[in-house]
């Protein structure tokens, strides 16, 4: 009898050890689309363990919130595609302000080929009285601080031109949502020594695979585009600056825009919106207010954040990337950025998500 125990333990024993060295279940792989054809890849919403009632209740807003496209990216392949109110996916729509992350990049990728230095004065390259500030005090200004919404020039007027970039405070000492990061372009067209388009779709649109343009708004340039080339600069944020085996915009700088930038708005890296901090301000006050940018979005997620609620969400604990373009939620209350939205939004998508 007593054999026989040993003997049963033995067998447990063995049965355990051999549990452990099983071959762990796969991850599925990051998946990049061509940058030569249409074909994407997708994952039918049936294999996510998604809740799938939820889903028609999250179409119903996104209708009901004047949205044109919606797009759910989980590692780079296609979840979920929506198109509303006869938008089609071959259609160009506005990036408005979230093209400034498409700045950014370009920015810092200017900056790995040894153009510019982000620490370096603005003025260096744009030449001396491209501000109607002192120039001591325009002498201040860095690339930085235009990359942080921290060039302390006065936000009185959207409208970039001389007689608007006016002293308000000393560069650094005062976070102010403003369109002043488009003197950015002109720092990169200067540096490359050609336009900011032609520089833009060498280094990053081509290489992408985006389709799109440039095109002068009311008050700035505004890129459009058509939804799926959003969900590729989405799907390249999401792998930090990294598309397919190329490194287009090198980590070290792709983390420095999605950190904390500044101590005055630590939801704001480089014209990216970050969740998941203590306090937030929004553009046109300065107001500093408690809590999550989007308390119902995961805490990890960083954002390209537009006017008329167009929206690029990068979610890395979830290997996803969500797109939504389409005209203001609020047409009463159109926001600049974040707004209301994006906190009701979430909570849809959480539900079908979660």
């Amino acid at each position: 009898m007593k054999h026989l125990k040993i003997l049963l333990l033995l067998s447990i024993l063995f049965s355990a050890c051999k549990k452990d060295d099983s071959p762990p279940v796969p991850q599925e792989t990051m998946y990049f689309p061509s940058t030569t054809d249409t074909a994407w890849e997708r994952k039918a919403v049936a294999g996510m363990g998604w809740n799938e009632a939820a889903i028609q209740p999250l179409q119903d807003y996104l209708l009901q919130k004047n949205t044109k496209s919606f797009l759910i990216l989980v590692n780079g392949r296609i979840v979920m595609e929506e198109y509303f109110s006869g938008h089609t996916p071959t259609a160009t729509w506005p990036w408005n302000s979230a093209g400034k992350t498409l700045v950014t990049t370009t920015t810092g990728i200017a900056q790995q080929e040894g153009l510019l230095t982000i620490n370096n004065s603005a003025t260096q390259y744009l030449g001396a009285g491209w501000t109607s500030a002192p120039l001591a005090k325009e002498n201040l200004i860095t690339i930085r601080h235009l990359l942080t919404m921290t060039s302390g020039l006065s936000d009185s007027s959207e409208l970039v031109i001389k007689p608007n970039l006016t002293y308000m405070a000393d560069a650094g000492t005062r976070w102010s949502y403003h369109n002043v990061f488009q003197k950015l372009m002109d720092v990169v067209a200067a540096a490359s020594n050609q336009s900011f388009e032609t520089y833009f779709n060498a280094k990053l649109k081509n290489k992408l695979g985006m389709d799109g343009f440039w095109n002068n708004g009311a008050i700035f340039k505004v890129y459009h585009s058509n939804t799926r080339s959003m969900a590729r600069f989405g799907l390249l944020a999401l792998n930090k600056g990294k598309w397919n085996t190329e490194q287009i915009i090198n980590q070290t700088f792709f983390n420095e825009s999605i950190s904390t930038s500044q101590n005055i708005n630590p939801s704001y890296g480089y014209l990216w919106w970050l969740n998941g901090k203590a306090t937030y301000m929004v553009p046109g006050a300065q107001t500093v207010f408690p809590g999550l940018l989007v308390p119902n979005a995961p805490a990890d997620m960083y954002a390209a954040m537009g006017a008329s609620d167009q929206r690029i969400y990068v979610i890395p604990s979830k290997n996803m990337v969500v797109i939504r373009m389409g005209d203001a939620s609020d047409p009463a209350n159109p926001s600049f950025a974040v707004s209301g939205f994006d906190n009701a939004l979430w909570q849809k998508i959480k539900a079908v998500t979660n």
